[in-house]
């Protein structure tokens, strides 16, 4: 999501994605950290919900990054909450 157009923002873009088990959004929140450390030479600014792995949030500062298990995001509903964003779907 693009958020960059509504000011009252906390961050540039939200990466919202999804895992189906604790284990998966494990999986997914490790390989990108791993992925920005290795591309980016970058660590994230803080991190929440690592002991739950319902939703785990690694912020970037400007990016900030999503990953939610499937009741999570259907409960808070991010894309409807900052429905002004542009977004663009990756689905892979």
């Amino acid at each position: 999501m693009d958020l960059r157009k509504i000011p009252e923002a906390v961050a540039d873009f939200f990466i919202i994605c999804q895992g189906s088990s604790s284990p998966q959004v494990k999986a997914i929140s490790d390989s990108i950290e791993m992925e920005v450390k290795s591309q980016c030479d970058e660590m994230p600014y803080r991190q929440e919900g690592r002991s739950a792995l319902q939703w785990v949030l690694i912020d970037y500062v400007n990016v900030v990054v999503h990953v939610m298990q499937p009741e999570t995001r259907k409960f808070y509903k991010l894309e409807e909450m900052w429905s002004d964003a542009e977004v663009t779907e990756h689905n892979g």
